[in-house]
């Protein structure tokens, strides 16, 4: 591409860049602001700078507990996810067996129906087992939407390694635990990283039933931030705050597990 395209071409990436960006550069300008400044002005950077907004969620327990909460029940549910979907999907990519299809799509079906659907049947079940507000409760309920995610993603990427290494390894005597682990697992790192990356996105982003099926002790950053408002009103510079940090772990995630993504819009099921 040569001539006057490339230059309008670069406009417009800088333009959908600065688009992408500016509700983000918002949030931080707004945790900057005191409420005061936030509600009487409208300025583009903060005239009076104050981190009194991210000292307030770092030293009240009220606040930084949610994150706490929050990135327990999400590693949780991440590990168990990929644990169950790791031979699930190689039982989906290896063998045929009656109704597997059928069981397949069934498990994407859980993946589409609203976590509405089930907010109820497990506010019901684990306040009669004694698991309602802890992180195990929230961390099974989300392996009913990541379990299903994480088996297409890894299918996809176990479909591509040869059977042939199956065999070989069965024939120089690895016992199946120690070839999956040993040489099966580190072919597939790939995958394992796209579904653990998702997993975690899509648990660290759930409200509704993180927010059911949790009241004190286990309730996440989340549900916190819909409870701001108080009798003086709400705390715009405090939930601003609360965004951005709620920003940072995501953040972090990708910045470990980007190469593995980029591999996996390349390779996988994604």
């Amino acid at each position: 591409m040569t001539g006057p395209r490339l230059p309008r071409l670069n406009i417009v990436m800088v333009l959908y860049l600065l688009f992408l960006m500016l509700p983000i550069y918002w949030l931080l300008n707004m945790s900057l602001k005191t409420n005061t400044e936030i509600l009487n002005a409208f300025t583009l950077w903060p005239a009076d700078l104050t981190f009194g907004n991210y000292r307030t969620i770092l030293t009240d327990p009220a606040w930084y507990m949610g994150y706490v909460n929050s990135i327990l029940y999400v590693t949780m549910n991440t590990v168990l996810s990929v644990t169950v979907a790791l031979p699930a999907a190689y039982a989906f990519s290896r063998y045929n067996f009656m109704g597997d299809k059928h069981l397949f799509f069934w498990l994407l079906t859980n993946r589409m129906a609203p976590p509405a659907v089930f907010a109820l049947p497990f506010f019901q079940l684990y306040s009669s087992v004694g698991l309602f507000d802890t992180h195990i409760a929230v961390a099974l309920a989300h392996t009913l939407f990541n379990v299903p995610l994480a088996v297409w993603i890894l299918e996809g990427f176990m479909r591509g390694v040869p059977k042939e290494i199956d065999e070989t390894a069965y024939i120089d005597g690895y016992s199946f635990p120690r070839f999956f682990v040993k040489i099966f697992m580190p072919l597939i790192a790939s995958g394992i990283g796209v579904a653990a990356f998702f997993c975690f996105m899509f648990s660290w982003v759930e409200l509704l039933l993180s927010r059911t099926l949790t009241t004190v002790d286990a309730k996440p950053i989340a549900a916190i931030m819909t409870r701001t408002q108080g009798a003086a009103g709400i705390d715009w510079g405090v939930l601003a705050a609360a965004g951005v940090l709620t920003i940072v772990p995501g953040a972090l995630v990708i910045w470990f597990v980007r190469n593995y993504i980029a591999k996996g819009f390349a390779l996988g099921r994604v």
